[in-house]
């Protein structure tokens, strides 16, 4: 009866030690610094942006994917993000994975989970690869922010710099056992970012 009262009370020891280890992992990664580090293979309703941005204005009668999309309410994002996460703790920054949401000018246009364990040694700095999938129909069918976008990609073809502020929205997981236990909160990094990274 003893050995089980000591068993129960060191794997009780040991679950609390894993436990405040992954707490303060999680802590250093609320202080990592996050940097965009570029956009690929984005897709618009399963046209290129590229060719949307070297036709220097978007036309809904170019881009029949897109016309279509709108007609249908469904309208696909695809594109693969490429974040730099720096770590200037002397913690070890660890996560076993994440939700996130992604804002543009403050408005939703994408959530999702990225499930991967992720960890960011204390100096350190890593690229952690976010894709990204999303009907962004919603986003669109707001005639000021088409005419935002469409000033964002002509400019990106003219030469003229515009930028736009992405907010992300993190909330970590760490496994406690055989479970995930979210945070409580979302960590939250906003960027501006210039419509150069579609270049």
């Amino acid at each position: 009866m003893n050995k089980l009262v000591l068993y129960s009370i060191l794997a009780l020891i040991l679950s609390s030690c894993g436990i405040n280890k992954q707490a303060q992992q999680i802590k250093a990664l609320e202080e990592c610094e996050y940097k965009f580090i570029s956009a690929n293979n984005i897709t618009v309703a399963g046209t290129d942006i590229k060719k949307i941005v070297d036709q220097q204005t978007i036309n809904l009668a170019n881009l029949p994917s897109l016309a279509l999309g709108f007609l249908r309410k469904d309208i696909p994002l695809r594109a693969n993000l490429n974040v730099e996460i720096t770590n200037p703790s002397t913690q070890t920054a660890a996560i076993n994975n994440f939700d996130y949401i992604i804002l543009i000018n403050k408005q939703e246009i994408a959530n999702g989970v990225v499930d991967q364990v992720i960890e960011i040694k204390a100096g350190e700095k890593i690229q952690v690869p976010v894709q990204l999938n999303a009907n962004i129909y919603q986003f669109l069918s707001n005639g000021k922010t088409l005419e935002d976008i469409s000033k964002f990609l002509t400019g990106a073809s003219n030469g003229i710099t515009e930028v736009g502020l992405v907010t992300v929205k993190i909330k970590p997981s760490i496994r406690v056992g055989n479970e995930l236990v979210k945070y409580p909160g979302y960590i939250t990094i906003d960027k501006e970012v210039s419509n150069k990274i579609l270049l």
